[in-house]
Protein backbone atom coordinates (compact mmCIF):
# COMPACT_ATOMS: atom_id res chain seq x y z
CA UNK A 1 0.00 0.00 0.00
CA UNK A 2 1.28 3.22 -0.61
CA UNK A 3 2.49 5.33 2.22
CA UNK A 4 0.16 8.32 2.50
CA UNK A 5 1.87 11.78 3.02
CA UNK A 6 0.30 13.82 5.43
CA UNK A 7 0.85 17.57 6.13
CA UNK A 8 -0.47 18.93 9.87
CA UNK A 9 -1.29 22.71 10.26
CA UNK A 10 -2.26 23.90 14.04
CA UNK A 11 -1.45 26.88 16.14
CA UNK A 12 -0.83 24.88 19.29
CA UNK A 13 2.84 23.51 19.50
CA UNK A 14 2.61 20.43 21.43
CA UNK A 15 -0.31 19.00 20.54
CA UNK A 16 0.95 19.57 16.58
CA UNK A 17 4.24 17.88 17.50
CA UNK A 18 2.25 14.84 19.54
CA UNK A 19 0.04 14.62 16.62
CA UNK A 20 3.11 14.77 13.71
CA UNK A 21 4.65 11.94 16.48
CA UNK A 22 1.37 9.71 16.44
CA UNK A 23 0.64 10.58 13.08
CA UNK A 24 4.60 8.74 11.94
CA UNK A 25 4.04 5.99 14.21
CA UNK A 26 1.59 4.84 11.87
CA UNK A 27 2.53 2.23 9.49
CA UNK A 28 1.61 3.55 6.14
CA UNK A 29 1.24 7.30 7.15
CA UNK A 30 4.13 9.95 6.84
CA UNK A 31 4.33 13.80 7.84
CA UNK A 32 5.76 15.55 5.07
CA UNK A 33 5.13 19.06 6.04
CA UNK A 34 3.89 21.31 9.26
CA UNK A 35 2.53 24.83 9.76
CA UNK A 36 2.09 27.11 13.20
CA UNK A 37 -0.58 29.29 10.80
CA UNK A 38 -2.52 29.55 7.85
CA UNK A 39 0.04 31.81 6.39
CA UNK A 40 2.57 29.46 7.06
CA UNK A 41 0.76 26.24 5.69
CA UNK A 42 -0.23 28.39 2.30
CA UNK A 43 4.21 29.02 2.20
CA UNK A 44 4.95 25.13 2.84
CA UNK A 45 2.21 23.26 1.79
CA UNK A 46 2.73 23.38 -1.87
CA UNK A 47 6.31 22.08 -1.76
CA UNK A 48 5.52 19.28 0.53
CA UNK A 49 2.95 17.63 -1.52
CA UNK A 50 0.45 15.81 0.70
CA UNK A 51 -1.78 13.51 -0.14
CA UNK A 52 -3.85 14.65 2.97
CA UNK A 53 -4.30 17.79 5.25
CA UNK A 54 -5.10 18.07 8.78
CA UNK A 55 -6.30 21.14 9.37
CA UNK A 56 -6.96 23.30 12.26
CA UNK A 57 -10.28 25.55 12.18
CA UNK A 58 -9.55 28.40 15.16
CA UNK A 59 -6.26 29.70 14.38
CA UNK A 60 -4.90 33.42 14.34
CA UNK A 61 -3.94 35.77 11.64
CA UNK A 62 -6.02 33.49 8.93
CA UNK A 63 -8.23 30.70 10.24
CA UNK A 64 -8.90 26.92 9.12
CA UNK A 65 -11.66 28.06 6.42
CA UNK A 66 -9.96 30.63 5.23
CA UNK A 67 -7.06 28.46 4.60
CA UNK A 68 -9.58 25.84 3.08
CA UNK A 69 -10.67 28.00 0.55
CA UNK A 70 -7.15 29.16 -0.30
CA UNK A 71 -6.15 25.96 -0.79
CA UNK A 72 -8.09 24.69 -3.06
CA UNK A 73 -7.73 27.83 -5.43
CA UNK A 74 -3.70 26.72 -5.36
CA UNK A 75 -4.45 22.47 -6.23
CA UNK A 76 -6.41 19.55 -5.69
CA UNK A 77 -5.95 18.98 -2.01
CA UNK A 78 -7.65 16.54 0.18
CA UNK A 79 -8.56 18.35 3.62
CA UNK A 80 -9.66 16.83 6.62
CA UNK A 81 -10.50 19.69 9.85
CA UNK A 82 -9.19 18.34 12.78
CA UNK A 83 -10.63 20.65 15.38
CA UNK A 84 -12.20 20.92 19.10
CA UNK A 85 -15.02 23.09 17.61
CA UNK A 86 -18.34 21.66 17.48
CA UNK A 87 -19.80 24.91 16.29
CA UNK A 88 -22.32 24.63 12.77
CA UNK A 89 -20.42 27.83 11.49
CA UNK A 90 -17.41 26.53 11.24
CA UNK A 91 -18.88 22.95 10.52
CA UNK A 92 -20.93 24.18 7.34
CA UNK A 93 -18.46 26.63 6.34
CA UNK A 94 -15.31 24.39 6.37
CA UNK A 95 -17.49 22.03 4.43
CA UNK A 96 -18.72 24.69 1.74
CA UNK A 97 -15.21 26.00 1.32
CA UNK A 98 -14.08 22.75 0.06
CA UNK A 99 -12.69 20.30 3.04
CA UNK A 100 -13.46 16.79 2.81
CA UNK A 101 -14.04 15.92 6.13
CA UNK A 102 -14.37 17.05 9.56
CA UNK A 103 -13.53 15.76 12.33
CA UNK A 104 -13.07 16.69 15.97
CA UNK A 105 -9.59 16.48 18.55
CA UNK A 106 -10.80 14.29 21.07
CA UNK A 107 -11.21 10.74 18.80
CA UNK A 108 -9.41 8.08 19.09
CA UNK A 109 -6.56 7.24 16.78
CA UNK A 110 -8.07 4.45 14.86
CA UNK A 111 -11.01 7.05 14.27
CA UNK A 112 -8.49 9.34 13.40
CA UNK A 113 -6.57 7.00 10.82
CA UNK A 114 -10.14 5.60 9.40
CA UNK A 115 -10.85 8.93 8.51
CA UNK A 116 -7.52 9.76 6.94
CA UNK A 117 -7.72 7.05 4.86
CA UNK A 118 -11.29 7.14 3.45
CA UNK A 119 -10.28 11.08 2.85
CA UNK A 120 -7.60 9.87 0.92
CA UNK A 121 -9.58 7.33 -0.93
CA UNK A 122 -11.86 10.80 -1.80
CA UNK A 123 -14.64 10.03 0.30
CA UNK A 124 -16.38 12.73 2.66
CA UNK A 125 -15.89 12.03 6.42
CA UNK A 126 -17.48 13.55 9.35
CA UNK A 127 -17.06 13.02 13.07
CA UNK A 128 -19.82 11.39 14.57
CA UNK A 129 -20.17 13.86 17.29
CA UNK A 130 -20.97 16.48 14.58
CA UNK A 131 -23.17 14.43 12.19
CA UNK A 132 -26.07 15.83 14.57
CA UNK A 133 -25.09 19.90 13.71
CA UNK A 134 -25.49 19.06 10.33
CA UNK A 135 -28.59 17.32 10.34
CA UNK A 136 -30.09 20.10 12.68
CA UNK A 137 -29.44 22.95 9.97
CA UNK A 138 -30.47 20.67 7.30
CA UNK A 139 -33.99 20.19 8.89
CA UNK A 140 -34.22 23.96 10.07
CA UNK A 141 -33.35 25.08 6.71
CA UNK A 142 -36.35 22.32 5.23
CA UNK A 143 -38.81 24.24 7.81
CA UNK A 144 -37.56 27.37 6.96
CA UNK A 145 -36.32 30.15 9.05
CA UNK A 146 -38.78 32.32 10.13
CA UNK A 147 -36.25 35.27 8.64
CA UNK A 148 -35.63 35.66 5.04
CA UNK A 149 -32.28 36.56 5.34
CA UNK A 150 -31.55 32.72 6.82
CA UNK A 151 -28.85 34.13 9.44
CA UNK A 152 -27.21 31.05 10.82
CA UNK A 153 -27.04 31.15 14.72
CA UNK A 154 -23.73 32.10 15.38
CA UNK A 155 -24.44 35.48 12.71
CA UNK A 156 -27.48 36.04 15.42
CA UNK A 157 -24.98 36.06 17.93
CA UNK A 158 -22.55 38.49 16.35
CA UNK A 159 -25.89 40.88 15.36
CA UNK A 160 -26.74 40.90 18.75
CA UNK A 161 -23.67 41.88 20.32
CA UNK A 162 -23.50 44.77 17.19
CA UNK A 163 -27.09 46.01 18.63
CA UNK A 164 -25.57 46.09 22.33
CA UNK A 165 -22.42 48.45 20.21
CA UNK A 166 -19.53 45.90 20.48
CA UNK A 167 -16.64 46.18 18.93
CA UNK A 168 -14.89 43.58 16.95
CA UNK A 169 -12.22 42.75 19.15
CA UNK A 170 -15.36 42.76 22.45
CA UNK A 171 -17.24 40.21 20.38
CA UNK A 172 -14.15 38.25 19.34
CA UNK A 173 -13.60 38.04 23.01
CA UNK A 174 -17.45 37.35 23.79
CA UNK A 175 -17.63 34.50 21.36
CA UNK A 176 -14.29 33.49 22.09
CA UNK A 177 -13.21 33.39 18.29
CA UNK A 178 -10.83 35.60 15.92
CA UNK A 179 -11.59 38.71 14.83
CA UNK A 180 -11.13 37.78 11.13
CA UNK A 181 -13.79 35.06 11.90
CA UNK A 182 -16.10 37.98 13.43
CA UNK A 183 -14.76 40.44 10.44
CA UNK A 184 -15.97 37.23 8.12
CA UNK A 185 -19.96 36.95 9.58
CA UNK A 186 -20.19 40.67 9.48
CA UNK A 187 -19.50 40.82 5.76
CA UNK A 188 -21.97 37.38 5.36
CA UNK A 189 -24.59 39.63 7.80
CA UNK A 190 -24.59 42.62 5.43
CA UNK A 191 -25.02 40.36 2.13
CA UNK A 192 -27.66 38.71 3.26
CA UNK A 193 -29.59 41.49 5.11
CA UNK A 194 -28.11 43.66 2.32
CA UNK A 195 -27.29 46.23 4.65
CA UNK A 196 -24.07 48.86 3.40
CA UNK A 197 -23.00 49.25 7.08
CA UNK A 198 -23.54 47.81 10.60
CA UNK A 199 -25.77 50.19 11.88
CA UNK A 200 -28.11 49.38 9.23
CA UNK A 201 -27.92 45.34 9.48
CA UNK A 202 -29.14 45.94 13.25
CA UNK A 203 -31.75 48.13 12.34
CA UNK A 204 -32.88 45.42 9.04
CA UNK A 205 -32.35 42.33 11.90
CA UNK A 206 -34.36 44.28 14.49
CA UNK A 207 -37.40 45.19 11.71
CA UNK A 208 -37.66 41.82 10.50
CA UNK A 209 -37.81 40.88 14.40
CA UNK A 210 -34.74 38.77 14.28
CA UNK A 211 -33.20 40.54 16.95
CA UNK A 212 -35.45 42.38 19.85
CA UNK A 213 -34.85 46.09 20.02
CA UNK A 214 -32.60 48.11 22.60
CA UNK A 215 -33.93 49.95 25.01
Amino acid sequence: MKTIRLAVVDDHALFRAGLVNLLNGMPDFKVVGEAESGLAALRVIPGKQPDVILLDVNMPGMNGIEVVSALKKMGEYRILMLTISKNEDDLLGAIQAGADGYILKNAEPDELKKAINLVYQGQAVLSPEVTRHVLRVVNRQERGTPDESNLSAREIDVLNCLADGKTTTQIAADLVISENTVKTHIRHILEKLDASNRTEAVRKAVQTGVIKQRP
